[in-house]
């Protein structure tokens, strides 16, 4: 063998072994319930209407946002509603608020899913205007939540759905709504 062909050899094994680590590290659940390349960055405005009124996102600075973009027809987002239900009454009095932007296509979807599963926390639905809203975030797949602290700022990504009344997001959200 010659040291060329070895040289190859090696390469090819260590080029094979980086792309498996990088593969390792995106598919981990600590990689994709964090994304802190995205912590800090202003949460982008939008028009919500909730309950008939109109507000907007910026309406909500000074409150933790937990800002949830579902759609009836996901199966996971139906899953953590009960969970949401729960965050909502466990931050509502020190300053937080559940938002959900449903990206159902056809908002009669989304009026039938709360008449049948009615919620504790604000919920909206426009249909040109949620998907927008949705995509500007860098939502890719649903359910996928951002928490925004006080100041506006984006403070954490989750992606997929999550137990929102376990310890860790209890311990999570005692840290995040402590006055500073």
């Amino acid at each position: 063998m010659s040291a060329s062909y070895i040289l190859r050899r090696v390469t090819n094994w260590a080029l094979m072994a980086l792309a498996a680590a990088v593969l390792i590290v995106f598919v981990m659940p600590s990689y994709r319930q964090g994304e802190p390349s995205i912590a800090g960055k202003k949460a982008e405005d939008f028009v919500v209407t909730v309950e008939g009124r109109q507000a907007r996102l910026s309406d909500f600075k000074g409150k933790v946002v937990v800002l949830n973009f579902w759609a009836s027809w996901c199966g996971s987002c139906v899953e953590e509603m009960p969970d949401l239900n729960r965050l909502q009454e466990l931050i509502r009095s020190r300053g937080g608020v559940v938002l959900g932007v449903s990206v159902d296509e056809d908002c009669r979807n989304f009026e039938h899913f709360l008449r049948e599963h009615p919620v504790a926390f604000r919920t909206t639905c426009n249909e040109s205007l949620n998907k927008k809203v949705s995509l500007d975030y860098g939502t890719s797949v649903i359910p996928e939540t951002y928490i925004i602290d006080r100041q506006g700022r984006i403070a954490r990504k989750v992606i997929g759905p999550q137990r929102w009344d376990s310890a860790e997001m209890s311990e999570y959200f005692d840290s995040a709504l402590a006055w500073n």
